[in-house]
């Protein structure tokens, strides 16, 4: 990515990032579309630290809607450390499958960075993650019909830290663009009983030390890159992401309520299709 990115590319990728990261489309996936159809190229250092970078806002955004609760994990998780008795607290569990559900997708993620950063960022790989991703989504929708019906349902308070290392572990998927981090640990969560809106919560908490770590490597891997592309144009991309962002996870977090993954699963396979038709046609590279 050279330094004349734009201003209006700037908003448009944070506006991209925002509405994408929490939803499970593929915050990734989008991105790399929109980044190629705005004539930058995907797998350049540049780009992919970009894309990293800018989700400093959504990692601001989810800090912001849920700083009591954040705070309340925080403090649970210290008094568990100290005091036997505070380990018994629902929170504290709560607290460490976040942490342990966030260790595999950092040892998994740096170990294979250079296949991520390169052969993945292929629009071919988006299509393919998209309609693929979309049957596992479909899959852990119809387990959590069945053990809703059978009455396992388990909230907030029920969370194990199996279920975070489980979730933590499927994540890693989530690596290859198009398959959606969030898609994949909201169904994961669906998948083991966990009812929707704590499975979409979990999701955003795990969402925290993931986005912050690839964010933290990305800049200081590509400080000159960053440095040539503008500061401006990156303040701007990740303040756009923060607003959107913000915005996206209230109304999640409302759809879930009373509605299943199933209509994005559609969209997905759309997308992923009409992607393939794209990219056949020669419309686009793939790279």
């Amino acid at each position: 990515m050279s330094a004349d990115l734009t201003y209006l590319q700037a908003v448009i990728l944070g506006v991209v990032e925002g509405l994408t990261e929490f939803l499970p489309v593929s915050s990734t996936g989008h991105l790399t579309i929109t980044e190629k159809i705005m004539g930058l190229e995907v797998d350049s250092a540049a780009v992919t630290a970009y894309t990293a970078i800018i989700q400093v806002g959504a990692i601001i955004a989810t800090f912001a809607y849920f700083a009591k609760k954040i705070v309340r994990l925080v403090v649970a998780w210290v008094n568990g450390l100290r005091s036997a008795p505070a380990r018994q607290s629902h929170d504290y569990k709560l607290a460490w499958a976040v942490i342990v559900g966030s260790i595999p997708v950092g040892i998994v993620g740096f170990a294979l960075r250079h296949v991520v950063e390169g052969p993945l960022r292929s629009l071919w790989v988006v299509a393919g993650a998209l309609i693929v991703w979309s049957m596992v989504i479909w899959w852990a929708e119809g387990r959590h019909d069945d053990l809703e019906k059978l009455g396992v349902q388990r909230g907030e308070g029920q969370v194990t830290i199996v279920d975070g290392l489980v979730i933590g572990l499927v994540q890693c998927f989530s690596l290859i663009p198009g398959v959606s981090r969030s898609g994949a640990t909201i169904s994961t969560g669906l998948a083991r009983g966990i009812d929707r809106v704590s499975a979409t919560e979990l999701s955003f908490f795990l969402a925290i030390p993931a986005l912050t770590a690839a964010g933290a490597f990305e800049a200081l891997q590509n400080a000159s890159d960053i440095a040539a592309l503008g500061v401006g144009q990156m303040l701007v991309g990740i303040l756009v992401a923060f607003v959107v962002a913000y915005a996206s996870i209230a109304w999640l977090l409302r759809f879930v309520q009373s509605n299943s993954l199933r209509t994005f699963i559609w969209y997905r396979i759309l997308l992923g299709a009409g992607l393939v038709v794209v990219l056949g046609m020669g419309w686009l590279t793939a790279t």
